[in-house]
């Protein structure tokens, strides 16, 4: 039975993916939900999309926002995709509680997918409920937009809703919840390995030929299509994963099905955020091993690309060897790519012009000496932007978030001969500091916080609190000042979720 159409009218749709072979996914409606209401709702990205919050608001809004309407326009599609999950491979995973509602063009003129997650079963499914606790949707929420206000590429949340339904998890029955998240395109290796698994090149070529026009149009005419698409996901990737690490973020489940082609943060499961800094620091409940952790994520960036770029073989020469070589030639530039980026990140952090070996080995010093004394990453590069170049100044707020404060002394010394000699006016290098080095974080114990009060009491004051904080990660806010706090003991938080 069809759903009802939602009276509104007012979201644009052009609708890309839809119009590509049936292979590429399958049209499911949405599952009605037993009584929707509005959690949170993006504004700013809601107008940004050129849509109206106020409809959006209103009882048919919600509606449609929670799946039991379907706007004028939208296709829902449930995505096919593989996927190397923890280096297994599944031939088949695709959109198992989530559905692309259509795409719309923002006000920049970008295209952008609108994808319901907890959305109901779909052929995709596996046997599972396709629904979502409502813990993990306040967790995503959270986490996109306090990765997008920190100027990491992300998805992002348009609007989450309580479903007014119990879902079936281990621990018990749950609040059941629904996203709607924004994306560049949902796009991923998984994506890829889907066709390459069936010998299916045609399916390839096409898929190839889309993402280039949505993700890389100036390189659409390239003489080897395949090639320049492995460039470009190369270069996004080395930036993201060297943005992540910069800010102390694990994203938890690299698998290749969770790479997304666009060089967004996609799907925010059992991820986490550095507290004391512990480069082998793993967070995920699933990760056993460790295979994801903060100092792993660019060698499994590099593995996955490497999954992709055995997909594109095919396309890239006719005569294996060729495709072969010319594939390694392309992804032997990312370990160097990735490397760069996060020096360059991490110089800047330090308030240095950046670039040089010098540089760079402060860097490495001083994570280092942050890891044996167990100092807070996040307040360690803040409260260094606040020290002077005079050493006579209080270096305390520095030096007594680690283990033993005279430790750090002597990368303090060779910290301010570098500045010295780059003769940087000492304001300026402060605001500089700042810009880059956040006060406020998602703490993973802020973020349990918040979906431990959805989940145990319909609350949602401590995620719409969060939200407001975390929309200036870079200002002090001292009104705020408890939420900049590594957490207790009692308030740790050693695993995540994946939530599913």
């Amino acid at each position: 039975m069809d759903q009802p159409t939602a009276p509104f009218n007012g979201i644009a749709f052009d609708n890309s993916y839809a119009r590509l072979p049936e292979r590429f996914g399958a049209r499911v409606q949405p599952t009605a939900v037993a009584a929707p209401s509005l959690i949170a709702l993006n504004t700013d990205l809601a107008e940004a999309l050129g849509l109206d919050p106020g409809a959006l608001r209103s009882p048919a809004g919600i509606e449609w926002l929670a799946g039991n309407r379907t706007a004028a326009g939208s296709e829902p599609i449930a995505m096919a995709y593989a996927g190397h999950q923890f280096g297994n491979f599944v031939p088949q995973l695709g959109d198992g509680r989530a559905l692309l509602l259509g795409e719309v063009l923002d006000r920049d003129g970008r295209r952008r997918d609108l994808h319901l997650k907890g959305a109901g079963p779909t052929p995709f499914s596996r046997g599972g409920d396709g629904r979502s606790s409502i813990g993990p949707v306040v967790r995503e929420y959270l986490a996109s937009e306090a990765m997008a206000a920190l100027g990491i590429p992300t998805t992002r949340a348009l609007a989450a809703v309580a479903t007014g339904e119990q879902v079936l998890r281990q621990t018990g029955r749950e609040p059941g919840g629904i996203l709607l998240r924004v994306a560049a395109s949902h796009l991923r290796v998984g994506s890829f390995e889907y066709f390459a698994s069936r010998g299916d090149v045609d399916g390839l070529a096409t898929l190839v030929d889309f993402a280039l026009q949505r993700h890389a149009p100036e390189r659409a005419d390239d003489p080897n299509p395949a090639t320049a698409l492995l460039e470009t996901v190369i270069e996004r990737t080395a930036a993201l994963v060297a943005h992540w690490m910069a800010v102390g973020f694990i994203h938890g489940v690299m698998n290749t099905d969770n790479t997304a082609i666009s060089g967004e943060t996609l799907d925010y499961g059992p991820f986490g955020f550095l507290d004391e800094f512990d480069p082998a620091t793993c967070y995920s409940s699933i990760d056993r091993r460790g295979r994801y952790a903060w100092n792993k994520q660019p060698t499994i960036a590099h593995w996955n690309l490497t999954r992709l770029a055995e997909c594109l073989l095919p396309l890239i020469d006719d005569h294996e060897a060729r495709a072969i070589e010319g594939a390694n030639a392309t992804l032997s530039r990312f370990p160097d790519a990735c490397q760069a980026q996060f020096a360059e990140r991490m110089t800047v952090k330090l308030g240095l012009p950046g670039g040089t070996a010098d540089d760079l080995q402060l860097v490495e010093e001083l994570l280092k000496t942050m890891h044996e004394g167990s100092a807070d990453f996040t307040l360690a590069f803040r409260r260094l932007a606040s020290l002077g170049d005079d050493p006579s100044g209080d270096d305390h707020p520095f030096r007594d978030l680690f283990r033993k404060p005279a430790a750090v002394d002597p990368w303090l010394a060779d910290w301010r001969a570098r500045l010295a000699a780059a003769g940087r006016p000492e304001a300026e290098r402060q605001a500089a500091m700042r810009r880059v080095n956040p006060a406020f974080i998602l703490r993973n114990h802020l973020a349990q916080r918040a979906a431990d009060a959805a989940v145990q009491r319909l609350d949602f004051q401590p995620l719409q609190h969060l939200l407001k904080v975390l929309s200036q990660p870079y200002d002090d806010q001292p009104e705020h000042a408890d939420l900049a706090r590594p957490p207790r003991p009692e308030e740790r938080v050693l695993e995540t979720f994946c939530g599913t």
